[in-house]
């Protein structure tokens, strides 16, 4: 085994740009984007020659989007960009979904049954027990190539013996990607074939909080928590119907750290799902986020405000999380499960036994094995250790950030693990 790289990321407040990270920023800045909701609609429908968008609700909501980020006056060139092709590839995508699903109406017949479904803190573990369970070949799961290309594109040739086009266009994204920001991988890996949040498909309704995480966005923050997200997880619901008719199974094993604001909703939406929601010292997983969030700021910020950043996620975390405590007694016992993080680390296969046993699915030496090799594989950490310094980095401790949080610790026995 080789030694373990230790990186510390210690010009975050000022950093020193790389000559990929400067010819990016110079290439953005040369090209202006046109951020309207007609651009971005035009673009799709000339990408995919259809038309039907179906509901059109959405678009009340992509419009409070693209004032947002209209508002965000420290968005860098490369984040404009960025976020319009993104919202004309959500734009495509639902087009394709809704083109499908005219061609072949018996898809909303599809039962999504008894999903797995993971919630729980962005950057505590969730996405590694995902792909743990993601890697039970009985299951469904949803890779980032996939995500973000759910309908392939028709007639589009894929060379004999070759990866399928959407796979091919993904790895090129994550190469570009990983050359421009090449510590990211260590904090939030997007190479094709990771299992992906389905936050993806819910973004298709051009609603979640995703876009909190990618521009500074206090107004469609207010109007996502003003408004109900019944009709977006529906949506989500839509989008895994067209997936299982494009190729099965139907038993999918889903997570987002959103579902632990939405109980009540994602309860509706899948009633017989089996509900694992995992639990970790808020800190841990904030030191992280904002650690991530402020590595990446520059390239995709025109200054770092390392205690904007702070402040947000904080509060943030604090409405996420007490969400979580009102709703956590509305989730069906029998099949709702919390996982506590320091007794995953000590012993996950006692928590993959009572996960499969809600589940009802049997979790046999042979699924275990396969498990145990998706481990051995995917080590923890194993590419690299981010040393995160909250003080240095970000003028504040672990003590001053967790008194935010007592009423989360009082409702669930969570471990303190940051000093």
């Amino acid at each position: 085994m080789t030694r373990q790289e230790i990186v510390d990321i210690t010009d975050l407040r000022n950093p020193t740009l790389t000559p990929i990270q400067q010819q990016a920023l110079a290439g953005a800045a040369a090209h202006p984007i046109q951020f309207t909701r007609a651009a971005i609609l035009d673009a799709a429908r000339a990408e995919t020659g259809l038309s039907d968008f179906g509901a059109a609700d959405f678009m009340e909501r992509l419009d409070v989007w693209l004032q947002a980020v209209g508002e965000d006056a420290d968005a860098s060139d490369i984040t404009r960009i960025n976020l319009h092709q993104m919202c004309v590839r959500y734009a495509a995508t639902r087009l394709r979904i809704e083109d499908m699903i005219r061609r072949h109406p018996d898809i909303l017949k599809i039962k999504i049954e008894r999903p797995i479904i993971v919630a729980g803190l962005p950057r505590s573990g969730t996405t590694h027990l995902l792909g743990l369970i993601g890697a039970d070949s009985r299951l469904r799961s949803l890779p980032w190539w996939e995500a973000t290309a759910p309908v392939p594109i028709p007639g589009e040739p894929a060379p004999r013996g070759s990866a399928d086009p959407r796979w091919t266009r993904a790895n090129q994204g994550w190469q570009g990607y990983d050359a421009l920001l090449p510590y990211m991988k260590l904090m939030h890996e997007f190479s094709p074939d990771h299992i992906s949040e389905d936050i993806e498909l819910q973004a298709v309704n051009f609603s979640s909080y995703l876009l909190e995480w990618l521009a500074h966005v206090p107004r469609w923050r207010d109007y996502y928590f003003a408004n109900d997200q019944t009709g977006t997880y529906a949506y989500l619901k839509r989008g895994l119907q067209v997936l299982t008719f494009i190729h099965g199974p139907n038993r999918w094993v889903l997570k987002c750290p959103q579902h632990m604001e939405q109980l009540p909703v994602l309860k509706k939406t899948f009633p017989d799902a089996t509900f694992v929601i995992t639990h970790r010292d808020p800190v841990a997983s904030i030191q992280s986020a904002i650690t991530m969030s402020c590595y990446a700021a520059r390239v995709f910020r025109r200054r770092i405000d390392t205690q904007g950043y702070l402040d947000y996620w904080v509060d943030r975390y604090q409405r996420l999380l007490r969400r979580c405590v009102d709703d956590r007694d509305c989730m069906p016992p029998a099949q709702t499960l919390d996982v506590y993080f320091h007794e995953w680390t000590r012993d996950p296969d006692m928590i993959l036994r009572e996960i499969y046993r809600r589940a009802d699915l049997p979790l046999t030496d042979e699924t275990l094995a396969e498990l145990h090799a998706y481990l051995e594989q995917h080590e923890h950490g194993a590419g690299g250790k981010v040393v995160y310094n909250l003080q240095r980095d970000f003028g504040t401790s672990a003590e001053e950030i967790r008194s935010k949080f007592d009423f989360y610790f009082k409702r669930f026995a969570v471990v303190t693990e940051v000093k």
